[in-house]
């Protein structure tokens, strides 16, 4: 157990709504993904500014706390704080909708992730077995290099077996009897039977098609649907004191006899139509797949739309042998993130901004980019800009050369050795010269619009500062010394130790230090001048951003998220930079207390280890 990350993950279970508001949830190689029963019990903007948590997006029903490379360990820790195990999934929950897009992408995402690893390991044997073959290190007819062969193609061989055991786990329905069914598809008689081309009959009237079934995609996805729906319907109708025996034999001989004779086929038919696609592309259009996923990726990957398009390399790889649909644009557009993190790096002033995007560009140059793109280039906007641009020009070349790989794997630096294949060593050379175009076009775009991005940023703050000094409003509290916060109160009312707020989750001081005011009136104003940085859409709630650096939080009310926006009002929006007693929030407080809500307002300085001391003192333009 990684116990380090213990307390990050109490305090992402409590703020996503409690572990009671957990229906289901999993993880990918850098994301905490959960199924909430009511999302808007979760706390966006205090989980974003949690640390340890890169950023919180919500996509398709599915709530995702973006956290690292190190993922895994923290949802160790989430798995035993919200007791995962005795809990049912999501898919069991009554009533959930879900858009028909949503829904393919998630089935598609559930079948195809968790053989990744698999696919990876063997496309690195691959990727080895080409170097020693292309070095003369050992021959293509020796004993070591059939081993070796054996070793990287049985993944793909017994495809089947491992996409029928991931697609039950997708379906609920029992792991070991889809596996058996792809057994029968693969089992070593019926290659036999379909290589000595002889029709076959099964009770001399059901004819069975001869087809081969290894290493293919569509047929066993096909078949293991069916088989769900049947297998479910079989241990509703046959007795429970006969259930073990007789449903496991009904379900091989319906599924075997139908797998062989209908589904098999029909979805052998699908694959050859896919096969039939991916061919015209590679000869008429090479050039679409990579230029598309080189400039489009990260915006797939913001909707996880990515998660369906990756699924059709793995087809072509089964297919054809290789991958020209996802693998190249993928890693031109990963490196092109990567040069634009490094430039972002190089050029950043603030010590914390350099860590977080050093610290990002590294693991994207190893093909994870969401801590960089959720931490640098999506807020930042003009490295995503740029990094676009430079995989698109990437990909572009990597289309117009019919660049391709040879083995799936994570898309970074070292996946150039998959590119290694059909004993020569062009396709890596090229793959190294997409990459080198994305990089630089991104590197040099970057540069550019960071020089006109920052210097007019630099520009407006400095102007902002010039006029506070000017101005010399010493009685605007806000900093009293470096190393403290004294924050004047946003509402008038009588102002209370943090310690007596109505929710845990403020008064254990979690979220900062700050205090409870008791309103009087339900208005709140700017304590200082500064710059709105979140502004909840149930307008209960605000983050404002002092010049001085202190964050600050203003939550008007106890779980009045739930209200929506109801008795509330809002004089301000995300971005607006405000003076000290400008109006900010409006709300009704005897309708609030008449909805059953308490009234207490927070106020909380969310970047507390920054200070000594935090304190909240009255404001004399409220009385």
């Amino acid at each position: 157990m990684a116990k380090k990350y213990r307390s990050l993950a109490e305090e992402i279970v409590k703020l996503i709504g409690g572990k009671d508001n957990i229906s289901d949830a999993y993880h990918c190689q850098t994301r905490l993904r959960f199924k909430l029963r009511d999302e808007s019990r979760a706390d966006d903007e205090t989980l974003k500014n949690l640390d340890g948590v890169a950023s919180v997006i919500r996509n398709a029903g599915v709530y995702q706390v973006v956290i690292g490379t190190h993922v895994a360990d923290v949802f160790e820790e989430v798995a035993e704080v919200a007791d995962l195990k005795s809990k049912g999934t999501a898919a069991e929950e009554a009533g959930e909708k879900k858009g028909i897009l949503s829904t393919v992408i998630d089935f598609v995402a559930g079948v195809f992730q968790p053989i990744i690893p698999a696919l990876s390991g063997v496309g690195v044997v691959k990727a080895v077995l080409a170097l020693l073959v292309v070095f003369h290190v050992i021959n293509s007819d020796s004993q070591t290099y059939v081993l070796l062969n054996m070793f990287a193609d049985a993944v793909f061989y017994f495809l089947p077996v491992l996409l029928a055991f991931t697609e039950a786990q997708k379906l609920k329905c029992n792991l070991i009897l889809a596996a058996g069914t792809a057994c029968i598809m693969l089992h070593p008689t019926w290659a036999g039977l379909v290589a000595a081309a002889e029709p076959l009959n099964f009770f001399e009237f059901i004819p069975f098609q001869l087809v081969t079934y290894a290493n293919s995609v569509i047929p066993v996805i096909l078949v293991v649907f069916v088989q769900a729906r049947i297998e479910k319907w079989l241990n509703r109708v046959v007795p429970k004191s006969v259930n073990l025996v007789f449903v496991p034999m009904l379900v091989f001989l319906i599924m075997g006899t139908l797998a062989l004779s209908v589904l098999g086929p029909l979805g052998n038919i699908v694959g050859q139509g896919l096969a039939v696609v991916f061919n015209y592309l590679a000869e008429n259009a090479a050039w679409a797949p990579a230029l598309l996923v080189g400039g489009l990726l990260p915006v797939m990957v913001m909707f996880g739309i990515h998660n369906g398009v990756a699924p059709l390399g793995v087809m072509q790889m089964a297919n054809l042998g290789y991958d020209s649909i996802f693998g190249p644009g993928c890693v031109c557009s990963n490196m092109a993130q990567a040069a634009a993190g490094t430039v972002v790096a190089i050029r950043a002033k603030n010590a914390k901004e350099r860590q977080i995007a050093s610290s990002g560009a590294i693991t994207a140059y190893m093909g994870i980019t969401e801590p960089l793109l959720y931490g640098v280039n999506l807020p930042k906007k003009y490295p995503l800009i740029a990094s676009m641009i430079g995989g698109a020009c990437g990909g572009l070349y990597a289309g117009l050369t019919h660049t391709h790989r040879f083995a799936t794997g994570s898309s970074g630096l070292p996946a150039v050795l998959l590119y290694i294949g059909d004993d020569t060593m062009t396709f890596f050379y090229n793959i190294i010269i997409a990459i080198l175009i994305s990089a630089a076009v991104s590197a040099v775009l970057t540069w550019i619009l960071a020089s006109r991005f920052e210097k007019k940023e630099a520009a407006e703050a400095a102007a902002a500062a010039d006029k506070a000094a000017a101005e010399a409003v010493t009685e605007t509290v806000v900093v009293e010394k470096p190393a403290s916060a004294v924050i004047l109160s946003p509402v008038a009312g009588d102002i209370l130790p943090l310690e007596q707020a109505k929710d845990e989750a403020f008064a254990s001081g979690a979220l900062g230090q700050g205090a409870v005011i008791d309103p009087k009136t339900g208005l709140v104003i700017a304590p200082f001048d500064g710059t709105v940085t979140a502004l909840f859409p149930t307008k209960h709630a605000i983050g404002l951003t002092s010049r001085e650096g202190i964050e600050l939080l203003i939550h008007v009310g106890i779980n009045t998220v739930e209200l929506n926006g109801e008795h509330f009002e809002t004089f301000v929006t995300q971005g607006d930079t405000v003076r000290r007693g400008q109006k900010l929030i409006g709300f009704d407080l005897e309708k609030i207390a008449q909805a059953g809500y308490p009234t207490q307002t927070m106020v909380i300085v969310t970047n507390t280890p920054a200070f000594e001391s935090v304190s909240v003192q009255e404001n004399p333009e409220l009385h």
